[in-house]
């Protein structure tokens, strides 16, 4: 059952952002930013109060993902990355991003230990993930 509520063009366009943010980190690394994108949606908490769907999340200003301000963002959607979408679509969730409402790609080798005022929950490739606390935002931690 799907966590939150995805129609075929949603989907497409999850697929497109994590294509674009993560492509480099291999399908693992697209599922994080999946992850990040779906907690954002479920959250409705702190930079992301009133953010309910998939299309909102991807394209919310100020806020929102680095990628959708380029052009390979806008590639048509590959099969493979829409059957990535529809896993966190459904509920998959992958450590460190498993709670997580931001990612960071760092100039170095480092994580920053903030990120928004949230701490560090850890890194996987050439992302680092923040993850709020329960306090600041409990929709993250109940599904």
């Amino acid at each position: 059952m799907a966590v939150v509520r995805a129609r075929e063009q949603d989907l497409k366009l999850l697929a497109r952002l994590m294509r674009a943010e993560a492509e480099g980190d291999g399908e693992l690394g697209m599922l994080m930013v999946g992850n990040v994108g779906i907690n954002r949606v479920r959250g409705n908490c702190l930079d992301f109060q009133g953010i309910r769907t998939i299309p909102q999340m991807v394209f919310q200003r100020p806020g929102g993902f680095e990628a959708t301000l380029k052009g390979y963002f806008y590639q048509r959607a590959r099969e493979r990355d829409v059957q990535l979408a529809r896993r966190v679509v459904q509920g998959e969730r992958f450590w460190p991003a498993t709670y997580a409402l931001w990612f960071h790609r760092p100039p170095g080798p480092d994580c920053p230990p903030q990120w928004f005022n949230q701490p560090n929950s850890g890194r996987y490739k050439s992302h680092c993930f923040f993850a709020p606390s329960g306090d600041d935002c409990p929709g993250v931690y109940r599904w």
